[in-house]
């Protein structure tokens, strides 16, 4: 499975305006329902923030992956944003988030999204990825870092 099956290059944000994790929820949630129709921005918030009630999704590194499931869709479908300054995220390390990529699957699509969550899971791992998507200079170069990436697989 590749990222660039379910992030395209209008769902990366360079420069998330959120400070908080809700903010940040919202403004991913927004960004997705202004590019895909059939979402409702409030919610698919509400199922990520239900999602985290559960337990953080950042899991360490500057990484955030928060996930959820809707009805409304029929394929899996990604958000990156990045966080320049960083914000609390309430991470595994305790240490601020600056990637946060969000990740939305068909109620019905158990495996994909589980592999999703893997492949996203492997590529955060790379110290040297991360700081390539923290130092990229916007969205478009974010995105072709991806893309690089999934050529490797």
């Amino acid at each position: 499975m590749k990222v660039v099956d379910f992030l395209h290059p209008n769902c990366v944000i360079p420069a998330l305006k959120g400070t908080t994790k809700g903010d940040v929820l919202d403004e991913l949630a927004r960004h997705l329902a202004s590019v895909q129709p059939g979402i409702d921005a409030v919610v698919l918030g509400r199922a990520l923030a239900e999602r985290e009630l559960l337990a953080s999704t950042a899991i360490g590194d500057g990484i955030a992956i928060p996930h959820g499931r809707l009805d409304t869709v029929d394929s899996l479908l990604g958000v990156l944003g990045r966080s320049v300054d960083g914000l609390d995220f309430d991470s595994i390390d305790g240490k601020p988030t600056h990637l946060v990529f969000m990740l939305v699957a068909p109620t019905a699509a158990t495996g994909a999204h589980l592999k999703a969550l893997a492949r996203l899971s492997r590529l955060f791992r790379d110290a040297v990825f991360r700081q390539r998507l923290v130092d990229a200079p916007d969205g478009e170069a974010m995105y072709k870092i991806i893309e690089g990436e999934d050529a490797k697989y």
